[in-house]
């Protein structure tokens, strides 16, 4: 079987800056807690090796310590968790990505001028819960052609309206939004920068570059990653059959009868370490062969 690599693929520059930053907080203070809100990324395997180290991972504010360090996740947070951490006299380390930083100053940017704000994404993804508290009262999550019209109905009398993303989304899903959007009578305002952030349309090129060479691919990712679940699909859209797998474990579980050239790629909060022993459980004499 013929191995094909994507390039490029694994880790991002934001989930690279974020695992640092777990890194430096825990090596300052070995002896004390380190509380994550949240994944810190979607990967269970870093997920599972910080807490190895001794952190701690909540998804209530209340159940950190007053007084407590508390690491924010890559995928930010709303100011009303924000305003929580303050209150609660929490230590606050920020690893937010900062293409996600940018989404939520165009959040406010575009409230503040009264537009509606349709915001691509996947409903209760960490990123777009943050995002969407910068100001709940004039975004809505916009996934489906249902929700373009539900955000018609909410802003009846609305000539344009602000489109913002999740910055893992393909650009396929922000395209067919902005035409639902336009098909329904509104002009859509753009941010100067599109929001889906480099690493993410790289990762996507890539697959769909080596999609036409290969019989399968497999995506190694977490199954709650957005950009992992992404890859996959862009793969299939480009007529390769995608397989999303979170561990080389898995392989034992795949049928890879007849396939002659493998194409792999990673998520990008996906370790290479990862990657490599999928390849070496590839390339060992055990893995399965057409």
């Amino acid at each position: 079987m013929r191995l094909l690599v994507a390039q490029p693929h694994g880790l991002c520059s934001g989930v690279a800056r974020a695992l640092r930053i777990a890194d430096d907080a825990l090596a300052a203070n070995p002896g004390e807690t380190l509380w994550c809100y949240h994944q810190l990324v979607h990967n269970e395997h870093v997920v599972a090796g910080l807490r190895a180290r001794g952190a701690r991972f909540v998804d209530d504010l209340a159940d950190v310590p007053e007084g407590a360090r508390v690491l924010f996740s890559a995928h930010g947070v709303s100011p009303a968790v924000r305003a929580q951490a303050r209150a609660r006299g929490l230590r606050v380390i920020d690893a937010t990505c900062p293409f996600v930083a940018k989404v939520h100053r165009e959040a406010l940017t575009f409230a503040r001028r009264g537009l509606p704000i349709a915001l691509v994404g996947h409903k209760g993804h960490d990123e777009v819960v943050g995002v969407l508290g910068e100001a709940p009262a004039r975004i809505r999550v916009v996934e489906t052609q249902a929700d373009a019209a539900a955000l018609r109905a909410d802003f009846p009398a609305a000539r344009e309206v602000a489109v913002l993303s999740q910055t893992t989304v393909s650009q396929d899903m922000v395209e067919a939004r902005l035409a639902d959007l336009r098909a329904l009578g509104l002009t859509p305002q753009l941010p100067d920068r599109r929001d889906i952030c480099t690493a993410t349309q790289e990762r996507q090129d890539a697959v769909r570059a080596l999609a036409s060479q290969a019989d399968r691919f497999l995506v190694l990712g977490s199954r709650t990653s957005s950009n992992s679940k992404r890859l996959a699909e862009v793969a299939q859209s480009a007529g390769c059959p995608a397989t999303l797998i979170a561990s080389p474990d898995e392989l034992d579980g795949l049928d890879l009868s007849g396939v002659r050239t493998l194409a792999l790629t990673s998520g990008a909060s996906t370790p290479e370490s990862l990657l490599d022993a999928l390849r070496a459980r590839l390339e060992s004499p055990r893995a399965p062969h057409p």
